[in-house]
């Protein structure tokens, strides 16, 4: 497990900088286990079709889309992309807050904000009163940088580091 280590500024300054990701590593993953629990959980959302059904949704936003071809394309089973997008937003979820493939989840998580900013958000203006292209900008980070402390993958790092360090000497 890591340790925090607070041995003057210097050291107070490092563990900052090594821990500078955690909280946005929580907040995207919290925030995503939830919208595919919600999702899964809302009545009527899996439906293709109603005011708050995914099928209503993507209907309402098809001709303001900057991809009608993907709104086509999940109103073709509009249950199923709902279904695939809740489970994809549980899956990335738990990935960042585990830290286990973080980059593979972040990058998950930043395809998901890409197209639900490209479909959904769109004709919101200003655009940044869309949170879609936020979250986009959010997953970056942790796309480049992965989830270096308090994860599954520094554990296995630091085990293939020392398995390496026993084999070479």
């Amino acid at each position: 497990m890591d340790t925090l280590r607070l041995t003057g500024s210097r050291g107070l300054r490092e563990s900052a900088t090594r821990y500078a990701l955690l909280p946005l590593r929580i907040f995207l993953g919290v925030t995503f286990v939830y919208a595919g629990i919600d999702k899964l959980t809302t009545s009527g959302f899996l439906s293709s079709s109603g005011p708050d059904s995914i099928g209503g949704i993507m209907d309402s936003v098809r001709d303001t889309s900057a991809v009608p071809w993907l709104v086509d394309l999940a109103l073709k089973a509009p249950e199923g992309f709902g279904y695939a997008l809740a489970i994809g937003e549980i899956a990335v979820g738990l990935g960042t807050l585990l830290g286990l493939w973080a980059r593979v989840a972040a990058l998950g998580g930043a395809l998901i904000s890409l197209s639900l900013w490209l479909t959904v958000s769109w004709q919101t203006e200003p655009y940044y009163y869309g949170n879609d292209l936020i979250y986009l900008m959010a997953w970056l980070p942790l796309v480049l940088a992965g989830a270096p402390v308090l994860s599954v993958d520094a554990q296995r790092a630091r085990r293939r580091g020392r398995w390496g360090r026993s084999l070479l000497g």
